[in-house]
């Protein structure tokens, strides 16, 4: 690469069992190296790294997230990249919960962390894994500022009515109950390069942004800034999922605790990691569902009607909440992926100005694009989501006002 490392940022996502992480420069959007570290913990352990063009993997055991970004070091230095030789201007970590006490990307310090693993009563299969690479981070490039990034920050300024659940105030307040909303990274990248797309003024346009993968998310934004989102306290909340079942009546947590006599934590297992789409049909894959719906399997079906269903449900709610819209818009995995799903989240809405053009829909292309016919009122579009470069730029900022 043309710069050195200490030009670019380093960003890990660490989940509960993998790593995922980039080297670019958040100036040029340049990806130096790229990977992921996946079934830490257990004996077939792999990283598949990827510099310049070429692809590498290792199999191994990796005990913990500390070894596995040794691992990723040493990928690293083997493809010209020593990073700590070299250094690297920042180390930007996705953070899923910041709770009330984090809406800006923060300079990670013992305190900041300490906050991060407190807040893992509000996301414990997500915050205790995020500080893992951080603290192994922080191990092996002490010399390096850390920064986190909080997917919940984007949403941290939402309207009281939007953001409050109807319980008793003082139980929410003394428990910290509100709706955080999730993947802001995503939504607030995505909502920024649609608005640079038509060539408009943020604070002109009313967005829909639907961020679909094996988490899902919407978001209705008015003039730049969010004014709701489907996810909640939790990211169970909302759209129907990969593994969780989005909105659901709460009495159900009851029903089964007294009926099904199942504990807290089978019932938490239950709705993060065996509902929603696998759930439904016992697969959890996309592509896999749209296979076995192919070959006739019904539950299949029906696990698509209801995910289609959900999605309009809240676009719905989001058309009558922003008064009208002037860009809808689809990333992530499925998002991005699924011309079938975009259409039939649309289908039938020409009345309200929001049509997609099949061929536009249908063609093979991975950019940012616009799939709704010329002079259709609404603007439907699909954008890649880069929450990676989003993490990288934040980072940046936070590190420059440092010098």
């Amino acid at each position: 690469m043309g710069e050195t490392a200490e030009d670019f940022v380093l960003v890990i996502n660490s989940g509960s069992s993998s790593i995922k992480y980039q080297l670019l420069d958040p100036e040029s959007s340049v990806v130096a190296a790229s990977g992921i570290v996946e079934r830490i913990g257990e004996d077939d352990s792999v990283i598949q790294h990827r510099a310049d063009g070429e692809s590498t993997e290792r199999r191994e055991p990796i005990a913990d997230h500390t070894a596995g970004l040794r691992l990723v070091f040493e990928m690293f230095a083997a493809t010209g990249h020593d990073l700590r030789r070299e250094g690297v201007r920042a180390v930007g970590h996705r953070v899923v919960h910041g709770g009330e006490v984090f809406y800006r990307p923060t300079l990670i310090d013992d305190d900041v962390a300490a906050a991060i693993s407190d807040l893992s009563a509000l996301a414990p299969l997500h915050n205790p894994a995020n500080l893992a690479g951080i603290e192994s981070a922080r191990a092996l490039l002490p010399d390096a500022p850390q920064v986190a990034v909080f997917d919940t920050a984007f949403f941290h300024g939402l309207p009281a009515a939007a953001k409050t659940y109807a319980i008793d105030a003082k139980v929410a307040a003394a428990h910290g109950i509100r709706k955080y909303g999730f993947h802001g990274t995503s939504h607030e990248y995505v909502s920024g390069r649609v608005a640079e797309l038509l060539g408009r003024d943020p604070g002109e346009l009313n967005q829909i942004v639907f961020h679909l993968g094996n988490g899902a998310s919407a978001s209705a934004i008015r003039g730049g800034r969010p004014v709701d989102t489907s996810m909640g306290l939790t990211p169970l909340e909302g759209l129907v999922m990969g593994t969780r079942p989005g909105d659901l009546d709460p009495g159900i947590v009851a029903h089964l605790a007294r009926s099904a006599h199942l504990d807290i934590d089978q019932i938490d297992t239950l709705l993060n990691r065996d509902s929603g789409i696998k759930g439904l049909s016992g697969v959890n894959d996309f592509r896999e569902l749209r296979r076995l719906i192919e070959t006739g399997d019904e539950a299949a079906r029906l696990a698509y009607d209801v995910y289609v269903h959900r999605l309009r449900r809240y676009l719905g709610a989001y058309l009558i909440e922003l008064g009208g819209v002037d860009a809808i818009t689809f990333t992530a995995g499925v998002g991005e992926n699924s011309p079938q799903v975009r259409a039939d989240a649309l289908a039938g809405l020409a009345r309200f100005g929001i049509e997609v053009d099949p061929a536009a829909n249908t063609a093979e292309n991975r950019a940012a694009r616009r799939i709704s016919p010329p002079d259709a009122p609404v603007a439907v579009l699909v954008v890649p989501t880069n929450e990676e470069l989003a993490i990288a730029r934040a980072a940046r900022r936070v590190v420059d006002r440092l010098d």
